[in-house]
């Protein structure tokens, strides 16, 4: 499952660089998290990096994008493919 950034999100900018994926950017209003480039950080660290640094504990897993390990893992090596 990737993640997604809620409403609570104060736009402090500290997930962006965090993601390994570039899967973060600045929204309309608020950052968002491209599902398909997210990974959970599965293939580059065991815990999602932007969860352990958002000060408002705002990007929970998104249910409309539910993915398991191993999914996430591929999508991890079609990312790493497309970027070497």
């Amino acid at each position: 499952m990737s993640l997604m950034i809620t409403d609570e999100c104060i736009n402090c900018d500290v997930c962006e660089p965090e993601c390994p994926n570039g899967a973060i950017s600045q929204g309309e209003e608020i950052y968002v998290i491209d599902p398909n480039l997210c990974t959970e950080c599965v293939g580059h660290f065991d815990e999602p990096q932007c969860q352990q640094v958002c000060p408002v504990d705002c990007i929970p897993l998104d249910p409309g994008n539910e993915e398991s390990h191993d999914q996430l893992y591929a999508k991890y090596e079609r990312i790493m493919a497309v970027e070497g």
